[in-house]
C-alpha cells in the first residue's frame, strides 16, 4: 500500500508524522472519512466543503491544499483501487509543545485508503460493507453541548465517541454483542451513533435528530434528500431513546455502510422494513448512476 503524506506517495510502513505535529499532540486537526465507487469519490464536493468549515472553526482557514482532489486520485491509482475506504486528514503540522498555535501554519495533509467492495445496485455486483444489522445500545457517554465543541466540526477529538465504544464492550458477552453505541445529548435526547446518524421510521414517518449536538452528516443530508424526492413524510426533532425502541423500523448512516439496518436498541428487536429496503434501493441506485455508468 502506498499513502500520500504531505504531497508524496509513500510506501505504507514510511507513511508517518511527526510526533510534534498538532494532530498528534492536541488532536488539532480535521479529517474526513469518505468512499470511493467505481474511482470516483462519492460527494466529494461536500466532504471538501466539510473540511474547509473544520479548518475554518479550527482557525486555520487555507490549510486545505488545492489540489487535494488530485491527491487522493492518486493514491486511489497507486494502490490500483477503483472501490475503497478514503480517509483525508489535515493538521496544522509541527509546532513547538504549547496550547496556543502559531497564526501561520504549514499543515500535515495525509491521505489513506483501502480496499471496499464494489457498491451499487447488488444485481451488478454491489455488496455491503457490514456483516450484518447493527446491535445498538444506548451509552451513559453524553454528546457535549455545542457552545463546549461545535458539533458540525469533524475533527481528531473522537474521546466521546471512543469512550461510548468502550461502554459496548463493557455490556458485551458471549451472547450480547453491541457494536453501535446511541448517545444522547446533555437534556437526554438521541443525537446519534458514535460513527453515524440515526433514523427511526414511526407510523410511515421518516425521523431523525434535528441538528444542533450531533455531526450532520453527508449520508444523512443524501438521505434526506432521497425521502424528499421521493415525497416521503420526513421529521427532525428532538427524540428519546424509548421513541427510537418503540419504532417499527430504524438504521444508521455514515459514508462506509451506507444504510444499516438496526436489529435490536438495549435488546429490543426491530426490523430493516419497507423504508429501509426503499431506501437502501434509491441510495444504490444514486450510486450507481453517478459513479458506475
Amino acid at each position: 500500500m502506498q499513502y500520500h503524506v504531505d504531497g508524496e506517495l509513500v510506501p505504507r510502513e514510511r507513511a508517518t508524522v511527526s510526533v510534534e505535529d498538532r494532530g498528534w499532540r492536541y488532536g488539532d486537526a480535521a479529517f474526513e472519512t469518505c468512499r470511493a465507487y467505481g474511482g470516483e469519490v462519492f460527494a466529494w464536493d461536500a466532504h471538501r466543503e466539510r473540511i474547509e468549515r473544520t479548518c475554518e472553526t479550527l482557525g486555520m482557514p487555507d490549510a486545505v491544499p488545492d489540489d487535494l482532489a488530485l491527491r487522493v486520485a492518486e493514491t486511489l491509482d497507486a494502490n490500483d483501487l477503483a472501490d475503497a475506504y478514503v480517509r483525508v486528514t489535515v493538521s496544522r503540522g509541527v509546532q513547538p509543545g504549547k496550547l496556543t498555535p502559531r497564526e501561520e501554519v504549514d499543515p500535515t495533509v495525509v491521505v489513506v485508503v483501502k480496499a471496499l467492495p464494489r457498491g451499487g445496485r447488488p444485481a451488478n455486483g454491489g455488496e455491503r460493507v457490514w456483516d450484518g444489522p447493527a446491535v445498538v445500545q444506548s451509552v451513559t457517554t453524553r454528546k457535549p453541548p455545542a457552545n463546549v465543541l461545535p458539533p458540525e466540526a469533524k475533527t481528531h477529538n473522537y474521546l466521546n465517541s471512543i469512550l461510548a465504544r468502550l461502554e459496548l464492550r463493557r455490556a458485551s458477552s458471549e451472547r450480547y454483542r453491541p457494536d453501535e453505541a446511541l448517545l444522547r445529548d446533555a437534556e437526554g435526547y438521541v443525537a446519534e451513533g458514535a460513527t453515524s446518524n440515526c433514523f427511526f421510521v414511526d407510523d410511515g414517518t421518516l425521523k431523525t435528530p434535528a441538528e444542533g449536538s450531533l455531526l450532520p452528516g453527508i449520508t444523512r443530508r443524501t438521505v434526506l434528500d432521497l425521502a424528499a424526492d421521493e415525497s416521503f413524510p420526513v421529521e427532525t426533532g428532538r427524540y428519546t431513546p424509548d421513541d427510537v425502541r418503540g419504532a417499527d423500523e430504524a438504521f444508521l448512516t455514515n459514508a462506509t455502510w451506507e444504510i444499516r439496518p438496526v436489529e435490536s436498541i438495549d435488546g429490543i428487536a426491530t426490523e430493516a422494513g419497507p423504508v429501509t429496503r426503499l431506501l437502501q434501493r434509491l441510495y444504490d441506485d444514486l450510486v450507481e448512476s453517478r459513479c458506475y455508468d
